[in-house]
């Protein structure tokens, strides 16, 4: 007969930090869904769905492309000095979509008293910084490597 595997539990610290993690997400989703939980709901359910069936097909085909056209020239190694400032220029854009394309330009501005003006231009400017600074790493890193490797002798 095997033995049973035994069960992990963790240290009275890492308990006490997953029941206070668990009861903050608990009273936040009690305030969240007590003005309008239906719209909340149907909000989750359908950014899920638009996710699922629409953005995560579009990114895995635009990361294949970036993986072949990269692979194809020779520079696969490459790929991540690209996908990751685009996952996090991608990233910013979804959160402040609404800001950036001035959608709630009126609503914001009763609500805030600031205008929306700017966003664009600084997630332009944020996702410029961030392929900027990859670029940069990828020379210095190439560079390196080259100082690295011997001297071809014929």
């Amino acid at each position: 007969m095997r033995p049973r595997p035994r069960l992990v539990i963790g240290s009275p610290l890492q308990i006490l930090l997953l029941a206070c993690s668990f009861a903050l997400a608990a009273y936040a989703g009690v305030r969240l869904l007590a003005g309008d939980w239906l719209g909340v709901a149907l909000w989750v359910v359908g950014a899920a769905l638009l996710h699922d069936l629409v953005l995560l097909p579009l990114y895995a085909l635009a990361d294949r492309a970036a993986a072949r056209g990269l692979g194809a020239a020779g520079r696969r190694e490459w790929v991540m000095y690209v996908r990751v400032p685009a996952a996090l220029s991608a990233l910013l854009l979804l959160v402040w979509f609404p800001l950036i394309s001035g959608m709630v330009a009126g609503h914001y501005r009763s609500a805030t008293g600031r205008s929306v003006d700017g966003y664009l231009a600084r997630w332009l400017l944020i996702t410029a910084v961030l392929f900027g600074g990859s670029a940069l790493l990828l020379a210095r890193r190439t560079r390196r490597a080259a100082k690295r490797r011997p001297p071809v002798s014929h």
